[in-house]
């Protein structure tokens, strides 16, 4: 059942009920008002009849010229309730009393009770008379109520058929308004799944209206849409990275692996090659083995790093640590010259272990800068600089430009530092001159300023 049939039928449930209610009120007050009237119309006829000239129990006239004096039937009992005489109009049949209403009569006061008389209902009223020189009695007048029953039937069935038509007429105003009253939710829900069948998460859910519920959901859901475009697209983005990612590896991984087949066919041959030769082959198979091993230690680094985002980091001192990446750069080349600049006694919020996996460059001069809430450290040399179109792509995993195609490495140290120093909630930025050299500056935030 749509939300739209039950919102209509709810109202039309609602009114139903309202106007039944006060049907019912209006029906009964109508009932009794009706029968008031009969019984004061009963009070005048006894008054009429019992104060009229000559009356007495044994002869009873109705009084002549009264228009209700038709309807009216009349009984007369003795005091010890014995039917005395009746009307003309009463015929055969008897106005009860019974024998405790008899008693309170005789008292004085007076009685009113329903009868049914040949399927029509009758009003009796009975009340005690004084005979003149003889002893009291009870005078009953009775009239019909056929046409105050039928009035009310009428009444019923009038409300009965005018609740009915309300309801109706309810039911198609409140299936209009709440047509209505859904319709934005209706086009946000064909918008929204537009949207999803097109997998355009670029589209926005029109959200010009008043700012009630319909449009906070339309702001909702345009929200929601943001992320999902913005997850979609990171998506998108770390498939293609993957992608090139396994076709770089793949080709790195191939060019090694080809020469030491080629090698070791060499040395399988018969027979066999010279000795000086042998020994060359041998010498290229251990440099392209540690090519290999470089290569691996080199992506196992870089998916820890990936693996281990965001890195826990604690508070850093860069002094030492900036001191002993230079000794370890120092003792893999010895001849780079590699200067330390003044260092600010200062700390960072970083993970010590990551931060030495940093590289430096040669030759180069390491130095560091701290201010109230940031300190950085820069790694300087004086080379030709980096060429304008390879600034965009230099930590890429497997880039690398032109003039450096020919050396070692696979093009992954920038992107592992990148990785490191991103997992330690820091950034990573170069700036390069031609023919002036670069400077590669990586900022942490210090840890005073974060503790504070």
């Amino acid at each position: 059942m749509s939300i739209r049939l039950r919102l209509a039928l709810l109202f039309s449930i609602i009114l139903a009920l309202t106007l039944a209610v006060s049907a019912g009120l209006l029906y009964v007050s109508v009932s009794r008002l009706t029968l008031g009237v009969q019984k004061d119309a009963l009070e005048d006829d006894y008054r009429t009849i019992a104060s009229s000239r000559g009356f007495e129990l044994d002869h009873l006239e109705l009084p002549r010229g009264k228009p209700s004096s038709p309807e009216m039937l009349a009984q007369t009992r003795s005091a010890d309730g014995t039917i005395v005489d009746t009307s003309d109009n009463l015929g055969n049949v008897e106005l009860p009393l019974s024998d405790e209403r008899l008693d309170d009569v005789l008292a004085g006061e007076s009685s009113t009770q329903t009868i049914t008389i040949g399927g029509n209902r009758f009003l009796v009223y009975s009340k005690g008379v004084s005979e003149r020189g003889g002893p009291a009695g009870v005078l009953q007048v009775a009239r019909s109520l056929a046409e105050t029953d039928q009035t009310l039937a009428t009444l019923r069935n009038s409300l009965l058929v005018g609740i009915a038509a309300v309801t109706l007429a309810a039911f198609g105003l409140g299936w209009v308004l709440a047509g209505t009253a859904l319709r934005p939710i209706d086009r946000v829900g064909q918008a929204a799944k537009r949207i999803g069948d097109a997998r355009d998460f670029r589209q926005r859910i029109d959200d010009t209206g008043p700012r009630d519920e319909i449009g906070r959901l339309a702001s909702t859901i345009n929200g929601m849409l943001v992320e999902l475009e913005a997850a979609h697209n990171q998506t998108e983005r770390a498939l293609v990275a993957q992608r090139r990612f396994v076709a770089d590896a793949s080709h790195e991984l191939r060019t090694p692996l080809t020469t030491i087949r080629g090698n070791l066919e060499l040395l399988q041959r018969d027979p066999p090659i010279p000795d000086d030769e042998q020994a060359a082959v041998l010498v290229d198979i251990i440099g392209e083995t540690e090519r290999l091993t470089r290569l691996a230690n080199d992506l196992l680094t870089l998916e820890r790093a990936d693996a281990a985002w965001p890195m826990p980091v604690e508070p850093t001192p860069i002094r030492p640590v900036i001191e002993e990446v230079v000794r370890q750069a120092r003792a893999l080349d010895p001849d780079r010259e590699i200067v330390i600049d003044d260092i600010p006694d200062v700390a960072v919020r970083a993970n010590r272990d990551a931060v030495k996996h940093t590289p430096t460059g040669a030759p180069v001069v390491v130095g560091a800068t701290a201010n109230v809430a940031e300190a950085s450290v820069s790694v300087r040399d004086q080379g030709q600089g980096i060429p304008t179109e390879a600034a965009p792509h230099l930590f890429e995993r497997f880039y690398r430009g032109a003039e450096q195609r020919s050396g070692a490495g696979v093009g992954l140290g920038l992107a592992i530092a990148r990785a490191l120093v991103e997992s330690q909630r820091g950034r990573i930025t170069v700036g390069s001159q031609p023919e002036r050299g670069s400077t590669f500056t990586i900022t942490f935030a210090r840890a005073q300023a974060v503790a504070s």
